[in-house]
């Protein structure tokens, strides 16, 4: 075997298998070593690729900047090192198992055996039924192979159409702006981002988009795609985005960014209990006592100690997160050892749109107000949520030090007052409290 080939030593050996080459599944099978078990472990996905960062396909790979070779989590080494085997091309289609193990069996017909069984299945983006979909030029952004399709359109395109004005919507939008395409964001909501940020952060980045040249239509009403009609009654190219008052504003690329779904199939399979995600319990334990799930495709208790008592912390959420996905994943590889370990954290997110840094600390679901630090028109500032006194999250922007002082406060169980917040003269760090 040569020195740069994935190891693939222990394939037909029970030990542990993780269904998913996500990040949550490396992490889990990294923690698992760290953790001192020797037992084989066994990381399939059905990508080409080894597993890799998912987060800059929207970003540096629009730009040309990085490769699913140069975003990979791991080198081939440390997968051998580790006698960690990297599966790749392989689509599972059906698992069976009993509190002892089991076997897993993919499209191609190759099986895998296995003693503990994690699910790092990820997501799938949310398609929706658009007339014209299947025209060329139409797409998703989920995996590399849709970032290096995506690429390849924008090279010869003028026109560019985003639907959704969510994160990965706004990010693909920048990137192809910065490469001087004319741009066009649809948003079907009266706000960008408004699931995840402030009305006052909203308007910030309405207002920051408009200003570097993109054309956002909130509140609309996509009917569908048109395109030039194709030979032989095969799809064409797309031309355009149709509106239902019939207007039609040119596109020779529609990316269509509406969120995700968690994957969930084989978990439904195995009998396991799904609600938006495989239900877990705090350790990441399945419904069946034995599986262990993490990351995107997970639905947990709430882990924000901040939200504690709440009827938004009492409740269950499925974040899609690289942070949760790696702290997850160690309690789940924990789990699987027998080790006592429960998910709680500080939930914190980014998001990179142009020279803009959207650093978020915290779940804001459950404030009744905000107070605004700095001004939005400098480009710099942050939105702190409080819900009575207590602070619980905060959207920062191109402001790091006000990031890094909110998570910190939240991960002590500290407050920051918001009459001294609001005075961006005063150091948050300074100023919080037990």
């Amino acid at each position: 075997m040569p020195d740069s080939a994935p190891y693939t030593g222990a394939a037909g050996s029970a030990g542990t298998l993780i269904i998913g080459n996500s990040q949550a599944g490396v992490q889990l099978a990294s923690t698992l070593r760290e953790l001192g078990d020797t037992e084989p472990i066994v990381l399939v996905g059905n990508e080409a690729h080894p597993p890799y960062q998912r987060p800059p396909l929207s970003k540096a790979f629009l730009k040309g900047d990085a490769t699913a070779q140069s975003l990979a989590f791991r080198s081939d080494e440390f997968y051998r090192e580790h006698s960690i085997e990297v599966v790749t091309g392989e689509h599972i289609t059906s698992i069976t198992r009993d509190a002892f193990g089991g076997e897993a069996i993919s499209a191609s017909g190759r099986r895998f055996p296995f003693a503990r069984l994690a699910l790092t299945t990820g997501a799938a983006p949310r398609k929706l039924p658009f007339a014209g979909s299947d025209l060329r030029g139409v797409g998703y952004l989920r995996d590399a192979a849709d970032a290096t399709r995506l690429l390849a359109e924008l090279a010869a395109a003028t026109n560019v159409a985003i639907v959704g004005g969510g994160f990965i919507g706004l990010e693909v939008a920048a990137s192809a702006r910065a490469s001087g395409k004319n741009v066009t964001v649809f948003e079907a909501a009266p706000r960008l981002i408004g699931r995840a940020v402030s009305e006052e952060t909203s308007a910030f980045y309405l207002g920051a988009h408009e200003r570097r040249g993109i054309t956002v239509v909130l509140n609309a009403r996509v009917a569908g795609f048109v395109g030039d009609g194709g030979p032989d009654s095969q799809p064409g190219a797309v031309t355009g985005v149709r509106l239902d008052d019939g207007t039609i504003v040119p596109a020779e690329v529609v990316l269509i960014g509406v969120g995700v779904i968690p994957r969930t199939e084989l978990a439904e399979q195995l009998g396991l209990a799904v609600d938006n995600g495989i239900v877990v319990d705090s350790q990441a334990r399945a419904s069946d006592g034995f599986t262990v799930a993490a990351g995107d495709c997970a639905n947990m208790p709430n882990p924000s100690r901040a939200d504690a008592g709440t009827d938004f912390g009492d409740g269950r959420l499925r974040l899609e997160s690289v942070q949760n996905a790696v702290e997850q994943a160690k309690v789940a590889a924990a789990t699987l050892l027998g080790l006592e370990s429960t998910h709680h954290m500080v939930p914190w997110f980014w998001s990179d749109q142009a020279d803009l840094k959207l650093q978020i600390a915290g779940l804001s679901g459950s404030h009744d107000r905000v107070i605004v630090r700095g001004n939005p028109h400098d480009e710099k500032f942050s939105v702190l949520y409080y819900r009575g006194e207590q602070l619980i999250a905060a959207d920062c922007v191109n402001s790091p030090l006000d990031f890094m002082a909110v998570r910190n406060a939240l991960n002590h169980d500290q407050s920051i007052p918001a009459d001294l917040a609001a005075d961006s003269t005063n150091s948050l760090k300074k100023v919080t409290t037990p």
